[in-house]
C-alpha cells in the first residue's frame, strides 16, 4: 500500500467529497484546490482543534484576524518586497517554469527534456491594485503570509488588552504565494491557509519558551492522532535559517513523497518590531513595569499549514482491510477531526415506516452531533462508504427497531455492533464521543 498510497488518498478525497481540482470543468488551475462538503468539514476540525489548544486553553494567546490586504510599505519594512524571492527557470520548449532548488543539475526539462533558461528571481508574493486605476501607486499585494498583520497590531494589544510578558496572539489565514507546485496534491499550493501565533517573550526566556513550544506542538499533532513514528523534529542548521531567526526546528511528517515540514517553529528575535517601528515611525517596545524598562521582546513564531496538516491526517488515517473477502478502506480518523460523528441508516428504504422513524431519530441527533442520513444503497454499501469518509458510529434502523424501539451501532474502527434502547441514543452517543 505504501508505494501508491498518495494515489489512494488522492482518489478518496475525489470519490468522497473531500478535495476537488479547482475549476476541474474548464480542465483545472494549476495548484489550486476546492475542499468538498466532507473535507470542508475535516478542515474547520482541524482549525478548531488548533485553536482550542493554542487559544481557549491558554490564558496568555489572544485571537485575531487582520485583513489580507495591507499597506504596501508593511512588506517593504519586512523585507518581502526586497528579498521574498525564488530562484526559477523556465523551460524554451514546453514554457513550463520550475523552481531552481528543485532541478537536478544537468540543464534539462523534467517534463519534456528540453533545455532549461538561466535561473531567475521571481518575487512571490501577488500584485493587485487598489482602486480603479492600474499604476504604481496603487499596487498592493495579497498577503504571502499572516504574521505581518499580528506584529503591526502590537500597539493595539498593549493599548487593549494590557498584557504582561509572555503573550502571544493567535491567527488563522488566508496567504497567497506565487510558487511552482512540484506536485504532490495539496501540499504546495498558490492559496492556503495558515495558523501562527507570535508569542512576545522576554529575550532572556526566547530560548526556553521556544523549546517548549516545539514540544508542545510536537504533541498536538499526536494527540489527534497521527503516528509519532511518522513524525519528527529537525532543527535548522545554520546555513538555512530565515535572516531573521535565531533558532528554528521544523516539524515534519513521513508523507509517500517523503519527510517534508508541517510546521515551523522559530525565534524570530527582535527584528520584526524593530523593521516596523523604525518604518513606521511608531515605539513598537513593550514597558515593563516591574524593571521600569522598555525593550523590544523577542518573537517565538509556531507557524503551521492547514492544508498540509488536512494532509498529513487524512494519509496517516488511511487504512485498508480485508473482511469476508472484500476490500475495506477506512479513514481512522481522530473523533475530534472526523467529518462525521454519526449516520443513521435504514435496513430497508422500502419500508415508509422504517424510514420515517429513521429520519426522526437524524433529525434529533443533529442537535448534539454531525449527523447524516443515508438510504441509497445496500446497508454494507452504506457501511463502506460511511468507513471511507471516518465516520465514527453507524445507527441502522430495521424491521425489529418498529417493534422493541432499539436500534444497531456500529462502531468504526472494530465494527463491533450494539443494540441500543432509542430513548438512550443520544446519551450513548455523548459518553462514547466526549470520552
Amino acid at each position: 500500500m505504501a508505494e501508491n498510497l498518495m494515489e489512494k488518498v488522492v482518489s478518496l478525497c475525489k470519490r468522497r467529497g473531500f478535495i476537488f481540482q479547482s475549476s476541474e470543468i474548464y480542465g483545472g488551475l494549476s495548484n489550486t484546490w476546492d475542499y468538498g462538503p466532507y473535507g470542508v468539514e475535516l478542515k474547520n476540525n482541524v482549525k478548531r482543534a488548533w485553536w482550542k489548544s493554542v487559544v481557549y486553553e491558554h490564558n496568555d494567546i489572544f485571537g485575531m484576524d487582520a485583513s489580507i490586504l495591507m499597506h504596501p510599505q508593511v512588506w517593504e519594512a519586512s523585507g518581502h518586497v526586497q528579498s521574498f524571492f525564488d530562484l526559477k527557470s523556465d523551460c524554451k520548449s514546453c514554457k513550463k517554469r520550475f523552481k531552481a532548488a528543485d532541478l537536478k543539475k544537468e540543464n534539462k526539462c523534467p517534463e519534456c527534456g528540453g533545455q532549461l533558461t538561466q535561473a531567475r528571481p521571481f518575487n512571490l508574493m501577488f500584485k493587485t491594485h487598489k482602486g480603479p486605476i492600474e499604476d504604481e501607486e496603487n499596487l498592493i499585494y495579497l498577503r504571502p503570509e499572516t504574521a505581518q498583520g499580528m506584529f503591526v497590531n502590537f500597539l493595539n494589544i498593549l493599548d487593549s488588552k494590557h498584557p504582561k510578558l509572555p503573550f502571544g496572539l493567535a491567527q488563522i489565514g488566508k496567504a497567497f504565494r506565487n510558487e511552482i507546485t512540484p506536485g504532490n496534491f495539496t501540499f504546495r499550493t498558490c492559496e492556503f491557509e495558515q495558523m501562527e501565533i507570535e508569542y512576545f517573550v522576554h529575550p532572556k526566556e526566547a530560548a526556553k519558551l521556544l523549546a517548549e513550544w516545539i514540544e508542545s506542538r510536537f504533541n498536538w499533532y499526536i494527540n489527534l492522532g497521527i503516528s509519532k513514528e511518522n513524525l519528527r523534529k529537525r532543527p535548522h542548521t545554520q546555513d538555512e535559517l530565515a535572516h531573521y531567526a535565531l533558532a528554528c526546528t521544523d516539524i515534519e511528517y513521513n508523507f509517500p513523497f517523503g519527510w517534508s515540514e508541517l510546521e515551523g517553529i522559530a525565534n524570530r528575535t527582535d527584528f520584526d518590531l524593530k523593521q516596523h517601528a523604525q518604518a513606521s515611525g511608531k515605539d513598537l517596545r513593550f514597558f515593563d513595569d516591574s524593571t521600569k524598562v522598555r525593550f523590544y521582546p523577542y518573537i517565538i513564531e509556531p507557524s503551521g499549514g492547514v492544508d498540509r496538516s488536512v494532509l498529513a491526517f487524512l494519509v496517516d488515517a488511511y487504512f485498508e482491510e480485508k473482511v469476508k473477502d472484500d476490500l475495506r478502506i477506512v479513514l481512522k480518523l481522530h473523533k475530534d477531526l472526523a467529518p462525521v460523528k454519526v449516520a443513521v441508516l435504514p435496513l430497508l428504504r422500502n419500508r415508509p415506516e422504517i424510514v420515517e422513524l429513521a429520519k426522526k431519530i437524524a433529525q434529533e441527533l443533529k442537535k448534539d452531533f454531525i449527523t447524516v442520513y443515508d438510504d441509497t444503497g445496500s446497508i454494507g454499501k452504506l457501511y463502506r462508504r460511511q468507513d471511507e469518509v471516518g465516520t465514527l458510529y453507524c445507527v441502522t434502523v430495521d424491521v425489529q427497531s418498529l417493534e422493541d424501539k432499539q436500534v444497531t451501532v456500529r462502531q468504526r474502527d472494530t465494527m463491533q455492533q450494539e443494540r441500543i434502547s432509542i430513548d438512550k441514543l443520544k446519551e450513548y452517543l455523548k459518553e462514547k464521543l466526549n470520552s
